[in-house]
């Protein structure tokens, strides 16, 4: 399904194909011979996600950029990216010929480049410029630039590093509060102010082939 939102229709190549049961929502753009399986979410938002030639989308993937609290984080994933089903990208670039596993999650403002993997149930924190080539074990987190890579149980050098880069500054535009409830409160309030925009969405008359 293609939506229309925010007046900004999903544009497709003739040659891609966007699978019946995968959703396009607003500026989105899939370059040729691209594949978007079934179940994929491509959500623009108040930006935009431009996807290259011949990469792949699978199953159950969501993709959405995002414009709140001032700040745009759109979606630009280059040429031959494989992008494993169940995978999650936020406001993130991909640089062409890069591969994304099962369960991979790819945060707002994070830069993977060329040849770099990240493997099955791996987090790219927001922010983080993965190198070229690097391998990121599964269920592993990489955080910063130069990038380090934490395995869940560091908690205490974990929640350190992540605290670092303000996640909640740069996801939400919210800062941080001593009070946990507050800041989730705080981000809940952005995602609502920033989706209510759906209400006017419409189906597009760009028909699949």
């Amino acid at each position: 399904m293609r939506i229309r939102h925010r007046g900004f229709e999903p544009e497709v190549d003739p040659s891609a194909f966007v699978a019946p049961t995968a959703t396009l929502v607003g500026g989105v753009t899939v370059g040729p011979r691209s594949r978007i399986m079934y179940g994929a979410v491509l959500d623009s938002e108040g930006s935009r996600i431009e996807i290259g030639e011949c990469t792949i989308v699978s199953e159950n993937a969501v993709i959405r950029a995002t414009a709140a609290g001032n700040e745009d984080h759109p979606v630009r994933i280059g040429d031959h990216v494989f992008i494993g089903p169940h995978a999650t990208l936020l406001g993130c670039a991909i640089e062409p010929s890069v591969y994304i596993a099962t369960g991979a999650t790819i945060l707002q403002g994070a830069v993977v480049h060329s040849g770099a993997v990240v493997s099955v149930g791996a987090l790219v924190h927001s922010g983080a410029v993965v190198p070229r080539g690097l391998f990121i074990p599964p269920n592993t987190i990489a955080i910063g630039d130069p990038v380090a890579i934490y395995s869940p149980d560091e908690k205490v050098t974990l929640a350190s590093a992540i605290k670092t880069i303000r996640f909640g500054n740069v996801a939400f535009g919210v800062d941080p509060a001593e009070d946990r409830l507050t800041s989730i409160r705080g981000a809940t309030e952005v995602r609502s102010e920033e989706y209510k925009s759906h209400f006017d969405d419409t189906v597009s008359e760009n028909k699949e082939k």
